[in-house]
């Protein structure tokens, strides 16, 4: 669970995502809807946020990650988790055939950010 902060209300936001990748405490997120996430381009304005991981709440810094880091990513993602991977991309609007080729594109298009420790 991502907390952030309302960019125009300034109001308490919460959301829930799936984590890509957990690397100790840092964690990898794709915004699946694009940049027109309302919780994406609140991080866009206020990077420093909390999240709640299990029982665990860690103090964060976002960074989003280049497209090439994304395309990264999901190829790892598809790797580990291939029938998500293809469910996830055709849910999302790309060619779920689940080639290395389609993987690319998603990560590529899609806005995945980067949660490190404070």
């Amino acid at each position: 669970m991502i907390n952030h902060v309302g960019r125009v209300s300034g109001m308490a936001r919460r959301v829930v995502v799936e984590v890509v990748r957990r690397d100790g405490d840092s964690v990898v997120v794709c915004s699946g809807f694009g940049e027109s996430s309302q919780w994406f381009q609140n991080l866009q304005a206020q990077p420093d946020v909390s999240i709640v991981i299990g029982c665990r709440q860690l103090d964060v810094h976002a960074r989003r990650l280049s497209p090439e880091e994304g395309e990264n990513e999901m190829l790892d993602y598809a790797g580990r988790h291939p029938s998500a991977a293809r469910t996830l991309a055709g849910y999302m609007g790309f060619d779920a055939d689940g080639s290395p080729e389609t993987f690319r594109e998603v990560g590529h298009a899609l806005p995945f950010i980067r949660f490190d420790p404070r």
